[in-house]
């Protein structure tokens, strides 16, 4: 889970982590009313996860609560990369001497934690690590060690900080990294990481993702953080079902067991797709070990749901769960659906009792359902049947 900039500055406040005001508005009389308060020079900051606010003209400096108003007028409202600004966070100014960059993230492919550290940091951070990746230092972090006084005094070194300004920074990461095991996250940034006119290192813009498996067992009080308004509705849908659902921008709804399988399957169906009027798949949806009647009927629920898919391909391997249930939980959940299913459906099954779930299959009979024998030829049936 993504958290807003402002969410973010809260987190970092309850970890000491040195931060400026910030107060939250969704009008700009609001706006106003927290200039006020703040007193002195403002930002007003659009509120959307995405990057790029400042280009897009999401960010704007503002010396009067009136300024502040008329900013927050222009701001509310601004379409960002697809991303409709509806609240904005007005900032506490600051006087910026110097740019830096921090982050700690998940390191999938080691296994591992990673730091990312530039004394160069600001908006074009991105285009740093591409055409001088050497200004941007990268140190492992053992998850089992963290960061502590002495690993973040070498991060700290690694990207080039002088000695001085090192020790300032260094204190900063070890709460950075607080943050990031306290809260279960999988990522942590600030860009930037400022040095003010008096010294002071100040995280100006946090950046912060929550591992969604954390939230679930140690940390129930994030679900608070979650924006459910924006939520995508057949997501929100899934989740509530306890599928593994990820909306795609495709035609061809996909059923799988297992993530590997079900990637396979959206790699086969994108390929097969290029044979038929470039159709790609619309989901993600794995359905785990349990194909029951109960779990098959919210995952084609919540698929054919999606007024952009015009077919579904349900690719079941059978391990533990035989072919058998997967067929019945097949031909139940179109009975439990009924005239809502309207969609075809093309089943392959393999595995375990395969013969088997693909007699249930035809003996069922149901017009909507086509078998297919193998992966290659339900993808590429699914495929023809979406831009027929």
């Amino acid at each position: 889970m993504d958290l807003y900039e402002y969410q973010a500055r809260d987190l970092f406040e309850k970890y000491e982590v040195p931060v400026l005001a910030g107060i939250v508005a969704d009008t700009p009389e609001e706006v106003r009313a927290a200039a006020e308060k703040i007193g002195g020079v403002v930002v007003v900051k659009a509120q959307v996860k995405t990057g790029g606010r400042g280009k897009a003209g999401g960010v704007k400096v503002a010396k009067t609560p009136d300024e502040a108003y008329e900013a927050a007028k222009s701001i509310l409202g601004l379409d960002i990369k697809g991303h409709i600004v509806k609240r904005v966070m007005v900032a506490q100014g600051a006087q910026i001497e110097k740019e830096y960059y921090f982050s700690v993230l998940l390191d999938r492919a080691n296994r591992s934690y990673l730091s990312l550290c530039s004394v160069e940091g600001g908006m074009e951070i991105e285009e740093l690590a591409v055409e001088r990746p050497d200004a941007l230092a990268r140190v492992e972090v053992d998850p089992l060690q963290g960061i502590d006084a002495a690993k973040a005094l070498e991060i700290a070194k690694a990207a080039k900080f002088d000695d001085e300004t090192a020790a300032k920074v260094a204190d900063v990461f070890v709460k950075l990294f607080d943050v990031y095991k306290g809260e279960g996250a999988t990522l942590v940034e600030v860009n930037p990481l400022i040095q003010d006119a008096a010294g002071n290192i100040i995280a100006l813009d946090g950046k912060v993702t929550l591992d969604d498996n954390a939230t679930e067992v140690r940390h129930p009080e994030h679900e608070e953080l979650e924006d459910k308004d924006s939520a995508d509705p057949l997501e929100a849908k899934a989740k509530a079902a306890g599928l593994n659902y990820v909306k795609l921008d495709g035609q061809v709804g996909i059923i799988g067991n297992g993530a590997g399988l079900v990637m396979s399957t959206l790699d086969v169906v994108a390929y097969a797709g290029e044979n038929h009027g470039g159709v790609k798949p619309a989901n993600f949806l794995d359905i785990g070990g349990g194909a029951s009647a109960t779990v098959m009927a919210a995952g084609l629920d919540v698929i054919l749901g999606d007024e952009q898919v015009k077919s579904v391909f349900v690719n079941v391997f059978g391990g533990i769960t035989s072919c058998v249930a997967v067929a019945e939980g097949i031909v139940k959940a179109l009975e439990i659906l009924g005239d809502t299913a309207t969609k075809p459906l093309v089943v392959r099954l393999d595995g375990n009792q395969v013969e088997e779930g693909r007699a249930i299959l035809a003996a069922a009979n149901n017009p909507l359902v086509t078998l297919a024998a193998g992966m290659d030829e339900g993808a590429d049936k699914a495929a023809e049947l979406a831009n027929a």
